[in-house]
C-alpha cells in the first residue's frame, strides 16, 4: 500500500483476479467443465478459430488444446471441420450441447458481477469498464490477437 493506504494497482487487480477466478471455478464446477474447457466453449461462441488459433487464445501449447478439443468433442460439445483453404488445418465449432453449457454457465457469471458491481454507481461501472477495455485491448495486440 502507498502513503495514502491505498492498495496499488498491483494488489487490486491481483484481489480483483481471485475473486474473478472463484465465481468462474464455481460455475464452471456447476456445469461439469474445467476452466479451461469452459474458456473453450467461451471463445467458441462467437468464432470457429483453428487449432493453432486456440493455442494463441488459450495460452496452451497445441498438444493441450487438442487433447481439450478431443475431450469436448467427446461430449459433444464442440465439433471439428477440416479448414476451408488449408486441408491442414482444422477449425473448430461449438455444438447446440456446448453452446446451452456455455450459454447458462455465462448467464450465472454474469449474475454474479452484476451483484459485485452493484457497490459501484452507473456512471463508475462505465468508466471502469472503458478503462478496463482500454488495457484489455492493448494487451490483446501486445499478444497479436484480435478483439
Amino acid at each position: 500500500m502507498n502513503d495514502d493506504n491505498m492498495p496499488s494497482a498491483v494488489d487490486v487487480l491481483a484481489r480483483l483476479s481471485f475473486v474473478t477466478s472463484a465465481r468462474i471455478e464455481a460455475r464452471a464446477s456447476e456445469a461439469g467443465l474445467s476452466v479451461q474447457q469452459m474458456r473453450l466453449l467461451g471463445i467458441l461462441r462467437d468464432r470457429e478459430p483453428t487449432i493453432n488459433e486456440l493455442t494463441v487464445h488459450l495460452g496452451l501449447d497445441k498438444s493441450s488444446v487438442s487433447g481439450l478439443v478431443i475431450r469436448a468433442e467427446r461430449r459433444g460439445l464442440v465439433s471439428r471441420t477440416q479448414h476451408e483453404q488449408d486441408g491442414r488445418a482444422v477449425r473448430v465449432h461449438l455444438e447446440v450441447a456446448g453452446r446451452a453449457l456455455i450459454d447458462t454457465a455465462n448467464s450465472q457469471f454474469e449474475n454474479d458481477v452484476h451483484r459485485m458491481f452493484a457497490a459501484l454507481t452507473e456512471t463508475e461501472r462505465s468508466r471502469w469498464v472503458a478503462l478496463t477495455t482500454t488495457l484489455l485491448v492493448a494487451e490483446a495486440e501486445e499478444r497479436g490477437l484480435s478483439r
